[in-house]
């Protein structure tokens, strides 16, 4: 179990709903061999489309559509959308080797956690932790025995030494039979990394929910409207009683290879389940309420400022499309309208992301 020093910190740093404690990124100075992602190389003028989907233009009513929506996915409000290419699928374990291999690039989880850093997004006074506890790693879900609070996020999330992309489970494991598989434990500024480095950024989240519904018309689902219950199928997402019995009816207990599940309308695999998805947004509890006051939002790009009164330290970008873990008995992060946070610092084991390129 996490060691209680530790666990205070990511304590109130927990997040809402399926979203577990973080590690706060380092500060270590960089150095040739470790860009930061603004020392980070960008791709060739000629940015390839290859392997994206051209999105169409369009407007739809963005937000809750169903009795699961939580408060900040309302109110609804009319958003006007240019059309983008999006990647077809989340960027692979075999994609961001190759952005580390040409650029030396060293993502959050493999650097140690400066205190002097983390601090700013703690309480005044919180004491630090064994510098023991503050070596590199990652947090890595852990089933537990049987039923337990779903209030508990620390039942099933274990802070681990060593986890990072190249070893998803802690320092023991290891992606060489995973190179399709979606990349994890990556931070946003790791993502923003990658995508500069490709020619590409991240999508905002108003396109991700436009790209989600793959052509449909409200739909609740990238696959339209049929329950999860009847969707094992359709997605990667946990079948059974979180924490503790999973059927794996999917056929995954962790990530899938991507394309293991059918695309939505558009041609997009995994808009839902396997991993979650870094978008370009800052998180703002009150967004939607400033975006539904101006009337139909061209190309809205998220709000100026971090706000959630719940971490008021912690500034936070918006995530998308559920993973591995999302069940309905406490999470619904499948759900293309549903909004969850993570800090900008913060990579574990069910995030990655996927990139668009502006038409």
């Amino acid at each position: 179990m996490l060691k209680s020093t530790l666990f205070f910190l990511l304590a109130v740093l927990l997040l809402n709903a399926c979203q577990p404690k973080k590690q706060s990124a380092s500060s270590e100075k960089p150095t040739e061999t470790q860009p930061t992602a603004e020392q980070v190389p960008t791709s060739q003028p000629e940015v390839s489309t290859e392997g994206m989907v051209l999105i169409p233009a369009g407007t739809y009513t963005m937000g809750g559509k169903s009795d699961q929506a939580y408060e900040d996915e309302f109110p609804r409000h009319e958003v006007k959308i240019s059309a983008f290419y999006m990647d077809e699928t989340e960027v692979t374990n075999a994609q961001f080797a190759a952005f580390v291999e040409a650029t030396g690039y060293v993502t959050v989880a493999e650097k140690d956690i400066d205190w002097e850093e983390l601090k700013n997004q703690l309480p005044e006074g919180t004491p630090k932790p064994a510098d023991s506890v503050l070596q590199a790693g990652s947090l890595v879900f852990q089933g537990t025995d049987g039923p337990v609070n779903l209030q508990d996020y620390s039942q099933w999330w274990e802070w681990t030494i060593g986890a990072d992309w190249r070893h998803p489970e802690g320092p023991e494991s290891t992606i060489a039979d995973r190179m399709d598989h979606p990349v994890v434990h990556i931070a946003w500024e790791d993502a923003i990394a990658y995508a500069k480095w490709a020619g590409k950024r991240l999508p905002t989240e108003a396109e991700w929910e436009w790209a989600s519904m793959g052509g449909k018309t409200d739909s609740k689902y990238p696959w339209g409207n049929e329950s999860v219950e009847n969707a094992s199928d359709k997605a990667n997402f946990w079948q059974g009683k979180f924490p503790y019995q999973n059927y794996v009816l999917d056929g995954y207990e962790t990530t899938a290879p991507v394309k293991s599940f059918p695309p939505n309308g558009y041609g997009l695999y995994d808009m839902a389940g396997n991993v979650w998805e870094w978008c370009l947004d800052k998180y703002d509890v009150r967004a939607y309420t400033e975006d539904a006051a101006e009337g139909t939002v061209v190309n809205p790009k998220g709000s100026a400022q971090y706000y959630d009164p719940r971490e008021p330290y912690t500034p936070k970008h918006v995530i998308r499309g559920g993973s591995f873990l999302c069940n309905d008995s406490y999470c619904s992060g499948y759900r293309v309208s549903r909004r969850m946070s993570s800090s900008k610092d913060s990579g574990f084991n069910h995030t990655g992301f996927r990139c668009v390129v502006s038409k």
